[in-house]
């Protein structure tokens, strides 16, 4: 498969992070610069943005390998890569 059908692993630790109440996109292919949040640097690629509601603030873990199960959460597969 071409670099391009592939996710760039943009962490291997996931990104903890305080969000608001609201709509996020999660990048899923892993070159947004913006990590772990979409900027369109997908373009070109199969990948899209994950968007997902937050209905509490909290803290959340994200996936920053881009392999996880549970996206956009972290699932603990960067410890396999």
């Amino acid at each position: 498969m071409d670099s391009a059908n592939q996710p760039v692993i943009a962490d291997k630790k996931p990104i903890v992070i305080q969000l608001k109440p609201g709509t996020y996109y999660w990048c899923s292919c892993g070159r947004s610069s913006n990590q772990p949040f979409c900027n369109g640097a997908h373009k070109d690629t199969s990948f899209a943005p994950m968007a997902f509601e937050v209905a509490e603030a909290k803290k959340v873990a994200l996936c920053a390998c881009k392999h996880t199960g549970n996206a956009p959460f972290c699932d603990g597969s960067h410890a396999k890569l």
